[in-house]
């Protein structure tokens, strides 16, 4: 199955690797570069594809199923903005793991549904899937230890090298059982999204570097489907409105983001703003994507495939 072209499927959805390895060499070759690095990952991005759950969610096609499950699509979602301002200022350890819990949890979910629309063989879907999860709880508890508990920190260097080994030897064992393959390709990439968490110095980093490949692919999967229903819909410039939201929405977000690195409190507490879109995003995404409702077959899968 093909979602746009061969190409275009390769490189921006299946195995975008250049977009980590970009970000890798300019962080590294360009040191002192660190901040315009993040601000400019976040514009083009980061903030897009969380902007990009916008015209995907709020679309005339998804409004009968709105209206039909209040709780789901409108109660939570209120309580999950509310539950992120809050947390964000009075208990924000306890939000900032479960920020981070859910964020592991959204791009693992994506990762496997991505293995699932190219992989017809249930038995190597099923592989794709074990090691997928697999992996990402491991760096998941890495994350939680390289970032807040630092219990071994002075065994660093040897679990990075078991984990490579090990990433090493799952690549065998998978090639010998199901070829080299693009689908191959598709599950390293859900593998080695959040592998920079076993070597940078920073949690932004760990959490925007290999995730790049993540926000690749919702912005090429989101835009297809948001064109096709645009056009089904009988709309002129599809695809304008769809790239003026995640723009205005990345500037915004990418602009509040950043004053992280500002000391003053009333700036830093800014940053709530794309924390709580943030959460929206790994929320409504958790139900759009469920394609064994009817509804999200006929509204997305279908125009994903055509």
């Amino acid at each position: 199955m093909v979602i746009i072209n061969k190409k275009i499927d390769l490189y921006f959805i299946k195995f975008p690797i250049f977009l980590p390895l970009i970000f890798a060499f300019t962080l590294y070759t360009f040191p002192n570069y660190e901040n315009i690095l993040i601000f400019f990952t976040l514009l083009f991005l980061a903030e897009p594809h969380f902007g990009a759950t916008l015209p995907f969610f709020f679309n005339r096609d998804n409004l009968p199923k709105i209206l039909s499950e209040k709780i789901k699509f409108i109660i939570i979602p209120i309580l999950v903005i509310l539950f992120s301002i809050i947390g964000f200022f009075y208990f924000y350890l306890f939000f900032i793991l479960t920020f981070l819990a859910a964020n592991f949890y959204h791009v693992t979910r994506q990762s496997y549904g991505i293995c699932k629309l190219y992989t017809k063989d249930t038995k190597e879907l099923d592989v794709q899937e074990f090691f997928i999860y697999f992996f990402n709880l491991l760096f998941f508890v890495v994350a939680l230890n390289r970032f807040s508990i630092d219990y071994l920190s002075e065994y660093n260097l040897i679990i990075n090298l078991i984990i490579i080994i090990s990433i090493i030897l799952v690549s065998y064992i998978y090639i010998k059982k199901f070829k080299f393959s693009e689908n191959y390709l598709t599950m390293l990439t859900g593998i080695l999204i959040f592998f920079p968490v076993c070597f940078v110095s920073k949690p932004i980093h760990a959490i925007v570097m290999g995730v790049t490949m993540h926000y690749s692919q919702y912005l090429i999967l989101t835009h297809k489907i948001v064109k096709n229903r645009n056009i089904q819909n009988g709309l002129s410039n599809p695809g304008l409105k769809f790239f003026t939201i995640i723009l205005i929405y990345g500037i915004l977000m990418a602009t509040s983001s950043t004053t992280a690195i500002v000391n003053e409190d009333v700036f830093r507490s800014l940053i709530v703003i794309p924390l709580v879109g943030q959460m929206f995003h790994f929320y409504i995404d958790s139900n759009l994507w469920k394609f064994s409702d009817k509804h999200h077959r006929d509204v997305t899968l279908k125009h994903l495939l055509s």
